[in-house]
Formats: C-alpha cells, sequence, structure tokens
C-alpha cells in the first residue's frame, strides 16, 4: 500500500504561501494606489509618456482614486459654512414667522450652534470639538460654568411662555434651557445636564442639582461623581449620555416627553443642530407616516444636515440673527437673562460639609441676597481649557472602533 502523504503539514503550507501571497499582493496594490496618484496630482499637459502609459494600465486604479477625490470634495462641501444674504435671510424668516403662527403644535429641536454665543464650541464646526479632535488639536474654551442663556435660549423661553412653542427637545448638556427659566416638563434633555447627578439605587431615581459640573471625575462608562446619596447612602453618578452609549434615566432626558411631542408635532424646528445624532432617532421623524402627513420641518443651520432634503426651508444663518428677526416679525419682546430669576438657584442641592471639598469645579455665583451652603465661590478666570468631564468624551474610542474596522 502506498504511503499517506502528511496532509497536515501539506495544508498548513498551502494556507502559509496563501497568506503571503495576499500580503504580497496588498503591497504590490499600495504601490500602484501611490503611484498612480502621484500621477493624477500633475497637471495633463505635464505629464511624461511613460507616466500617460501607467494611467492607461491602471485604470480602474485611477478610477477608484477619482471616486475617492469626489467623495472627498462633497464631505468638505458639506462641512463648509454657507450663510444667506441679508434679504433672503429675512425673506425666510417671514415664511418662517407663518409657520410658527399657524403651528398648532410645534416642537423644537436644539443642537450645540445655539449655544456657540455663550462660547460653548459646537461639535462639527470649522472649530467644533469633533473637527478639532479629527485634526489631532486640543479643545479649549471658555469655561463652561460660565456660559449663561443666549438670546436664543430665551427666546425659546418666550414662545414657550406664549403658548407659542410646546415642546423642546435638546442634544445639549449645558443647562442652558433649565436656566433659561424653560418649565421642565417642556424640555427633553437627551444627552443629559451638566448641572444633574442622581441616585439610581433609590426608587425613584432621586435627583441633585448643583452649582456646578458634575463630571469632573466621570467619563465614557464611567459615571460615578464620588459624591454619596444623603437618603440611602448610594454613589451618586452623572445623567451624561456620551457618544457610544444610550441613555435610560427617565429625567432630565425625558425621552418619554419627547416622542409625545414628536407624535403630535405639525410643525419642527431644527436649530443649530447637524442632525447627524437626531436623525437615527426615529421617534422624532415619525417617518412610518405617508410624506403628507409628516410634521413640516424647518431647518437653521450654517452646514449641510441629512435631513436638508425633507426640509420644507433651509435657512443658512446664526441661531442668535435667525431669532432676532423671527421675534421681530412676531412682535415679540425677549427679556435679557437675569441671573437673580434662575431657577437653578432655587432647584440646587447644598453638599454636605464633608463633600465641599469633593470637586475642584467653578462653582455659580448665587445672586446677590441668596445664600449658598453647596461651596464657596471661587474667583473666576477668562479663559480655562474644557478638560475631563462630558465635552468630547467618547471620541477616541469611536475613532479607534472605526479604525479596526477599517
Amino acid at each position: 500500500m502506498a504511503e499517506e502523504p502528511d496532509t497536515p503539514v501539506s495544508s498548513r503550507t498551502e494556507r502559509k504561501a496563501l497568506e503571503k501571497a495576499k500580503i504580497l499582493q496588498r503591497e504590490s496594490d499600495r504601490k500602484i494606489f501611490r503611484l498612480v496618484g502621484r500621477v493624477l496630482k500633475k497637471p495633463e499637459a505635464e505629464r511624461s509618456e511613460e507616466e500617460a502609459g501607467v494611467l492607461l494600465l491602471h485604470r480602474d486604479t485611477v478610477e477608484e482614486l477619482n471616486k475617492r477625490q469626489v467623495r472627498r470634495n462633497v464631505l468638505k462641501r458639506k462641512q463648509e459654512e454657507v450663510f444667506d444674504d441679508a434679504e433672503e435671510l429675512k425673506s425666510k424668516v417671514r415664511q418662517l414667522a407663518v409657520a410658527v403662527k399657524q403651528a398648532n403644535h410645534l416642537v423644537i429641536y436644539t443642537g450645540a450652534g445655539i449655544s456657540t454665543a455663550a462660547s460653548i464650541p459646537d461639535y462639527r464646526g470649522p472649530n467644533g470639538v469633533w473637527t478639532q479632535l479629527q485634526k489631532g488639536r486640543s479643545v479649549s474654551s471658555s469655561d463652561l460654568s460660565k456660559a449663561v442663556p443666549t438670546f436664543t435660549h430665551m427666546c425659546i423661553r418666550t414662545l414657550h411662555k406664549e403658548k407659542l412653542v410646546k415642546h423642546v427637545v435638546s442634544q445639549n448638556c449645558d443647562g442652558l434651557h433649565l436656566r433659561s427659566g424653560l418649565p421642565r416638563h417642556a424640555l427633553s434633555e437627551l444627552h443629559g445636564n451638566m448641572f444633574i447627578e442622581v441616585c439610581t439605587s433609590c426608587s425613584p431615581v432621586r435627583e441633585y442639582v448643583r452649582l456646578f459640573d458634575v463630571t469632573e471625575r466621570t467619563s465614557l462608562h464611567r459615571h460615578t461623581t464620588g459624591r454619596r446619596c444623603s437618603h440611602c447612602g448610594g454613589e451618586l453618578r452623572d445623567t451624561i449620555v456620551h457618544f457610544g452609549e444610550r441613555g435610560t434615566l427617565e429625567q432630565p432626558l425625558n425621552w418619554k416627553g419627547a416622542a409625545e411631542a414628536a407624535k403630535m408635532a405639525d410643525v419642527i424646528v431644527c436649530l443649530g443642530s447637524s442632525l447627524k445624532v437626531l436623525k437615527k432617532y426615529a421617534c422624532l421623524w415619525c417617518m412610518n407616516r405617508p410624506a403628507s402627513k409628516r410634521p413640516k420641518l424647518y431647518i437653521v443651520n450654517l452646514q449641510w444636515t441629512p435631513k436638508d432634503d425633507l426640509a420644507l426651508l433651509k435657512i443658512n444663518g446664526k441661531c442668535d440673527d435667525v431669532m432676532s428677526l423671527l421675534m421681530q416679525e412676531l412682535n415679540i419682546q425677549i427679556p435679557a437673562y437675569n441671573r437673580a430669576d434662575d431657577p437653578i438657584f432655587c432647584l440646587a442641592s447644598p453638599l454636605g460639609p464633608e463633600e465641599v471639598k469633593s470637586h475642584t469645579r467653578e462653582v455659580l455665583a448665587p445672586p446677590t441676597g441668596q445664600e449658598d451652603g453647596s461651596a464657596e465661590p471661587e474667583k473666576q478666570t477668562e479663559v480655562t481649557s474644557v478638560q475631563g468631564g462630558w465635552f468630547g468624551r467618547g471620541y477616541g474610542k469611536g475613532m479607534k472602533k472605526k479604525k479596526k474596522a477599517a
């Protein structure tokens, strides 16, 4: 009988040879891509006969590189900020004013763009957090705790008071809607509030509003703040929903209120949001209905959004500028933010004596005549870097996952 061949050794050798061939092929493809790429960068008139021959020989590579360049150009255009001229802006705002007056159930969705006037950077603008991190730059700005509600925040609060706005759905964690005086039942802070920490051991969940940013020690998947519940002794956690997480808290997220408002809405106005995150929340867009029965969509943003094609009107302007013109059209006076009327000072829970030094964040100074036992206010400085906590967290981990997938 003939001897049986050494199958395991043979198959292993074949696998190694196959892997080696794949590696060599990938390296060859890379060299071709680099060569063709260099040739394409040259003007056609300056290419040699040899270089022209390379392009003819590798037509598939030329086609692929041209497609990639088209995609890069499209992405670049989407990231550019576009401004309507003065007359076009006024015309569009007049249309928006008519929609606001005629709406039976108007809901507003807000993003980081409404807080840029408070020196809080947005995420995807030219100087946004994601944009800067993508370029490998550090993120710095004025201290978030120093920010106060902008003109747009005060407009939204007044529109609700005048019963023209029924509900506000916000992606922002800065707490400025709450501080503007907007009632909590009319607000859904889908990504949390930097001034609120909660005890999930208590039933129902117990909430503590503070006069400082509670996220100093927290980050992606690490939400404990280092303080404990004064009732049960359980660990307190922040309310922030980081990039890549799913929020489960009833408040301040208020998903129930957001979903109900979207279901009843006949008009939705999006202010200062790229909508790249909000578009993923199906319950906010009523996409299960025929197009004619969905809420009319109005978008105010300087950059492209994935909902532009569905919008009845896209306004390319800064939120404060648009809202100023809108209030003129509606003939509504907007009060300036008044620290004495800021509800956070009434809602805030004082820290216990042993907790006064549990953080190093700046404390909101109460209005003159009010006292707060949470901590002694520190001296304010003009500019400080944005460090720790919720701002920009989760981006790095998301990028690592993308690179691994690639």
